[in-house]
């Protein structure tokens, strides 16, 4: 894999954006239910991360 041969990646990227979007449904169910056991902070900031993730394999998959 030297210089920019991206061919030995290119089995990987539905691999990284599978578990992203894993990421963003267990960040988004977790915070859901952080919120509603009261502790807002941590609830909210779960929220955020998902959707910038989401936003981040939106970006990566246009």
């Amino acid at each position: 894999m030297g210089g920019g041969d991206l061919s030995a990646l290119s089995g990987l990227y539905p691999l990284t954006m599978g578990l992203a979007m894993l990421a963003v449904l267990a960040l988004g169910w977790g915070g859901v239910t952080v919120l509603r056991r009261g502790d807002r902070q941590r609830g909210v900031l779960m929220l955020v991360c998902a959707l910038v993730i989401l936003a981040n394999v939106l970006i990566w998959t246009v």
